[in-house]
């Protein structure tokens, strides 16, 4: 069965992760929310913003999708029962639709009573990665076996499950407050404290002593050390070195130099507020921790500080001492003393030199993504 994952209303709250990919494309437990349907069977096109068409298509589809909706089995057997104009909804919200549009009015409306994760503001990533980890390490690992794990090890729960080529050694894996998860070619170096949820992916490396708590994911290609706490970084990202980064959802290609930290919890345990793109203004999160929120492509210098709440945009550079404002907007270069624009050139040139350390480029594609981000985010830059 095809389905069409749509970007709905909740795209704009979800920037800047959403100024690169759909919705869908989230990353939230060991799956993307696209990935989570492609592993049960269904194969996944994205109904999202015309520029991101070229690199995340559509397809003729069976069904439409909310990109925000985690799937359950309860889920899939509504959306797969669906009749020709009937719709699936909950909490008034819109989540499937057979039909040939999203906006079209449906026949004949069904509730959904099921539990279900749905990803509508940034905080929902690392507020509910603890629960889709679990959801997908069971789909990931049924009726499967782990490869061995190294004896040299300390281990406390039988929820870990390590793919052919994953390494670890000599470090502690406490799976008893959640599953871990080490994908093909991914390694832990020693002296690491591991306390679950993870999900480390594909050739993705915790370095020397790297302490991790609190359901936190690490997409592919990344490499973490420090400490880092309940927080989701896409992939092809670095935070190699000393410094803490708690209740964070970080996107691609971006790296964090040394003892780079953020503040999850305000000094008088007061609601964080957060940049809100939609209302052009600091909103409040409902959240006692929040952290950093970080599009693609964004830098940080060593030793930089962000304050509780802070959201940077795409391909920002950061450094200095101090603490940078609470909102940076994409294509920012600066710090606490004062920003400038990054040229649009420069900005791809960084970009393309990092992806080529990864065997991969800056092409046509990825080009014209950056240069819209580029020219819709102006009016921040003001």
């Amino acid at each position: 069965m095809k389905i069409q994952l749509v970007d709905g209303k909740h795209r704009d709250h979800l920037l800047p992760l959403t100024y690169t990919r759909p919705v869908a494309q989230i990353r939230c437990g060991i799956l993307t929310i696209a990935e989570k349907y492609e592993k049960r069977g269904f194969e996944v096109g994205y109904g999202t913003e015309e520029y991101l068409e070229n690199k995340f298509p559509s397809v003729a589809h069976d069904i439409l999708v909310s990109g925000s909706v985690c799937p359950t089995d309860a889920f899939i057997q509504a959306i797969t029962s669906l009749t020709p104009g009937q719709a699936l909804i909950q909490d008034d919200q819109l989540l499937a639709f057979n039909g040939s549009n999203w906006t079209d009015t449906p026949s004949e409306i069904f509730p959904f009573n099921g539990v279900l994760n749905v990803i509508i503001r940034p905080w929902d990533i690392w507020i509910k990665n603890a629960s889709e980890m679990n959801i997908d390490f069971d789909l990931l690992t049924k009726d499967r076996f782990s490869a061995p794990i190294d004896a040299s090890n300390t281990v406390f729960g039988d929820r870990i499950f390590l793919e052919e080529g994953a390494r670890v050694t000599a470090s502690v894996l406490n799976a008893t407050s959640g599953p871990i998860y080490l994908a093909q070619n991914t390694e832990v170096m020693e002296g690491s404290v591991v306390r679950g949820g993870l999900a480390l992916g594909e050739h993705s490396v915790l370095k020397l002593g790297t302490k991790v708590y609190g359901a936190t994911t690490l997409g592919p290609h990344c490499k973490v050390g420090g400490e880092i706490n309940n927080s989701v970084i896409w992939g092809y990202s670095n935070k190699g070195h000393d410094g803490f980064i708690g209740n964070s959802a970080i996107g691609e290609w971006c790296n964090l130099g040394a003892d780079t930290n953020n503040s999850n919890l305000k000094n008088n345990y007061d609601e964080v507020k957060a940049w809100s793109y939609v209302d052009g203004r600091f909103s409040k999160t409902g959240q006692q921790f929040c952290g950093l929120i970080m599009g693609d492509h964004s830098k940080t210098g060593i030793n930089t500080m962000f304050n509780t709440g802070t959201v940077v945009g795409v391909s920002a550079n950061i450094y200095g001492a101090g603490f940078p404002r609470n909102f940076i907007p994409s294509f920012t270069w600066g710090g606490p003393q004062g920003t400038m624009e990054y040229l649009i050139k420069k900005a791809i040139d960084t970009a393309d030199r990092m992806m080529q350390r990864r065997g991969l480029q800056v092409d046509n594609v990825e080009r014209a993504i950056l240069e819209k981000v580029y020219a819709d985010s102006a009016k921040y830059r003001k």
